[in-house]
């Protein structure tokens, strides 16, 4: 056994302890019954594969008792959010990335909300989840009962070479050959250098309206979260997600975007914060293509205007397009800039942290244009910039109940109040509060943990706009209370 795959199965063990495992031990069987793991499904290490095997087995309509019952038993809320992730990653096809596959790429989001909920609602967001995943793996089987096999081991490249296997192997769009080398450099080299590869691939293309760098930053996420030693079958899946389709016209940028990152000046990153400059790439977004926009950001970093200006000018774009069209495509502009923006942060390469924020930039043309060709045209208003406040400031919860109706009267609302640019805790708060009620789709918690978080990293002149179009996509206190949250809540009375 190599090194590392030793050191990765006994470190869940040993930050668990042996007291922790015995009555996880004693308690799987009761739940998970004896189905097996079949030799042609990949196994996870000893400290999660029985948590995997009760969630799997259960029946969907016991599964919330199930959890109570094991987290009663000593079931950590770290495993429960990691068998949970990893029951998905074994038994839900990534392919398409997306529909069904929601149910893994949501946990990350749901985690973040539960991180901010208090402490009675901490545990909704994962029992949630946990019966989305349970729907998602009755569909799989429908669809052919779909899993994760094991690792081909004869057919490893040596470690020294992995990383190039690997490179190759994504360029054809070989998705055996990439499969063996993405476990073989999971197993060489270090979690940060591994994902340094995988950054720019998540980027690399726009089919499934983004979901790709969705994915690849959800995964690298969680896994932060869960521990590393997990990371081979859930890179695997990934790597297989990102295979999906191959070059066409969302794969145009990647290339352009390359050529024009080349020409960049070597201190990009350093710059002034310009209100102007933002401004000035929220118009082109609005009627530029892909190139145009890239080619703004580039020549607006040349002049030495700062990152985060042209990241504010991004989300402003995506929120205006909740606004004006909300939907699925105008969501997950937020999504998937949030995702890209991710990347940008977590990335110690310079050439891609550039790359994400020209993707960023050029895939907010596809997602104006994905409207337009949905529904005819895109609105010429409102403009984010132009939105004025509304009247004197009402409560938070007054806000929530005319959602629903007029979003830009909604928004304006928001603006009424600009103490919330300083602390929007009284206006997240509500918000999560409703989702955590009345949630019933996986993108009501994608969303809202998107806009959130770049929110809360805008600059300050323009988060109010940003928090006050997240009001397209959030829950209403009119809407109907969720059916499987209300069981939850109940499942978790008596915990």
């Amino acid at each position: 056994m190599h090194r590392r795959e030793f050191l990765w199965g006994i470190g869940g063990s040993l930050a668990c302890g042996a007291s922790s495992l015995s009555r996880l031990g004693a308690m799987v069987p009761a739940l998970a019954g004896e189905e097996p793991v079949t030799p042609d499904m990949v196994r996870f290490g000893p400290d999660m594969e029985p948590v995997v095997r009760w969630i799997e087995s259960t029946p969907r309509e016991r599964i919330l008792e199930a959890a109570v019952d094991a987290l009663r038993s000593g079931l950590s809320y770290r495993r429960f959010l990691g068998g949970l992730f990893l029951a998905g990653i074994r038994n839900i096809k990534p392919r398409p990335v997306g529909f069904k596959f929601h149910a893994v790429m949501v946990i990350e989001s749901a985690h973040q909300l539960s991180l901010d909920a208090p402490p009675p609602d901490r545990l909704v967001p994962l029992f949630w989840a946990l019966d989305n995943f349970k729907a998602s793996q009755e569909a799989d089987v429908r669809e052919g009962d779909w899993a994760l096999p094991p690792v081909k081991e004869s057919a490893l490249p040596p470690a020294g070479k992995a990383r190039q296997a690997f490179i190759e192997a994504m360029d054809r769009w070989d998705a055996e050959a990439a499969d063996v080398a993405i476990a073989a450099l999971c197993r060489a080299e270090e979690p940060s250098e591994v994902m340094e590869v995988l950054w720019p691939l998540g980027a690399r293309d726009w089919e499934n309206i983004g979901h790709k760098i969705i994915f690849t930053a959800h995964a690298a996420r969680t896994l932060e979260t869960i521990g590393w030693q997990h990371a081979e079958p859930v890179l695997r899946s990934l790597v297989y997600g990102l295979l999906t389709g191959g070059p066409d016209d969302s794969f145009a940028p990647y290339a352009e975007n390359r050529a024009i990152a080349a020409r960049v000046r070597p201190d990009w990153a350093a710059g002034r914060r310009d209100r102007g400059a933002s401004v000035a790439l929220l118009e082109t977004l609005r009627q530029g293509n892909a190139k145009d926009a890239a080619t703004a950001v580039a020549e607006a970093l040349g002049k030495g205007v700062a990152p985060a200006s042209l990241w504010d000018g991004i989300l402003l774009a995506g929120s205006e397009l909740c606004l004006k069209q909300p939907g699925i495509v105008a969501l997950h502009s937020i999504t998937a800039a949030n995702s890209l923006h991710h990347a940008y942060r977590a990335s110690a390469s310079a050439s891609t942290r550039l790359l994400a924020l020209l993707q960023a930039a050029s895939w907010t043309t596809f997602y104006r244009e994905g409207i337009r060709s949905r529904q005819g045209s895109v609105p010429d208003t409102p403009r984010i910039d132009r939105l004025e406040p509304d009247g004197a400031p009402l409560p938070p919860e007054q806000i929530f109940e005319k959602l629903g109706g007029d979003v830009v009267a909604s928004a304006r609302k928001v603006l009424a109040h600009p103490e919330w640019i300083s602390d929007p805790a009284p206006f997240t708060s509500t918000a999560r509060g409703l989702v955590l009620r009345k949630g019933n789709d996986s993108h009501d918690y994608k969303f809202a943990a998107a806009a959130f978080e770049e929110a809360a990293r805008a600059t300050p002149e323009w988060r109010g706009q940003i928090l006050a179009a997240s009001v397209a996509h959030l829950k209403s206190t009119s809407d109907p209370d969720s059916k499987l949250i209300e069981r939850a809540r109940a499942a978790l009375v008596t915990f």
